[in-house]
């Protein structure tokens, strides 16, 4: 029994693969006129290159984001535990998590991550 779900399995898993290889190929654009593939402002020659750079900044404000967001996620335990733990427990251990979050947002002002100004 085992062996015929492998098989099985196996079997799916190399159709839906060439399925997904061969639309991948057959749906390519080639576009290999060079106007076609340039900016257009209404005519006219563009005045800057349509692909903006990369702000590294955004990047560093993202990883900022989910380090934080994870941290918090870390609270949602907590809540299930007041109901078996002490108020005076759960609020020392708050405000422990609160301030390293604190910390950690200061840690980041002072190194200039969070400063907006190029």
């Amino acid at each position: 029994m085992m062996l015929i779900l492998t098989l099985f399995s196996s079997t799916i898993l190399i159709i839906s693969s060439v399925v997904m290889m061969l639309a991948s190929i057959l749906s390519k654009k080639l576009v290999t006129d060079r106007e076609k593939a340039s900016a257009f402002e209404c005519g006219f020659d563009p005045k800057s290159s349509f692909r903006m750079p990369f702000s590294l900044h955004f990047y560093l404000i993202a990883i900022i984001f989910l380090i934080f967001d994870v941290e918090i996620t870390l609270f949602f335990p907590l809540i299930v535990s007041l109901k078996t733990s002490f108020l005076t427990h759960f609020s020392i251990l708050m405000v422990f998590l609160i301030f390293i979050l604190l910390l950690g947002l200061y840690h980041e002002w002072k190194q200039g991550a969070l400063n907006w100004s190029f």
